[in-house]
């Protein structure tokens, strides 16, 4: 039988275990620039043992579902945000740690104008978007030492919608 993860929506309750929902929900902190500009101030914890933040840009190839999960990785060293530069929706892919390993499976389905930020050490799958283009800024860490942590599965999971 085929391991089986179904597709939920992302929300900030479902997703706190694993990091934070980065969007404008609520009213602005503050009004800038004249009165033109909502300010949605220190959305996310960034998280570094060392190092500093960094931004990258990533342009990932879009992925199909039913989506074949074969491995999940983690950054012991700092937190990892993923920031789409379109409005696209894109799968998220999580894991509670239990003892060192990956547990069974959550799937996440963004919707347009949300990015997220995993938690330092958060086991979670690769960047998925659904649609192309699959371009992010990513903030994450940038210092010395290995920051990448892998783990296969001996059996795939298959993530489809319910």
């Amino acid at each position: 039988m085929t391991r089986q993860v179904l597709i939920q929506p992302l929300t900030v309750p479902a997703f706190a275990p694993f990091g934070q929902v980065i969007d404008c929900s609520g009213d602005p902190d503050k009004i800038i620039n004249q009165g033109q500009c909502g300010r949605y101030h220190d959305r996310v914890d960034l998280d570094f043992v060392d190092g500093r933040a960094g931004v990258s840009l990533f342009n990932a190839t879009p992925r199909k579902l039913p989506y074949k999960l074969e491995m999940v990785e983690r950054h012991p060293e700092g937190s990892q945000s993923f920031i789409p530069m379109t409005e696209h929706p894109f799968l998220v892919i999580v894991a509670p740690d239990q003892g060192g390993l990956p547990g069974t499976p959550l799937a996440f389905e963004t919707q347009a104008h949300q990015a997220i930020n995993f938690h330092r050490g958060t086991w979670h799958g690769v960047l998925t978007p659904l649609c192309a283009p699959g371009l992010f800024a990513v903030v994450d860490r940038i210092g010395p030492g290995d920051n990448l942590q892998e783990h296969w599965f001996d059996e795939p999971y298959t993530v489809l919608r319910s």
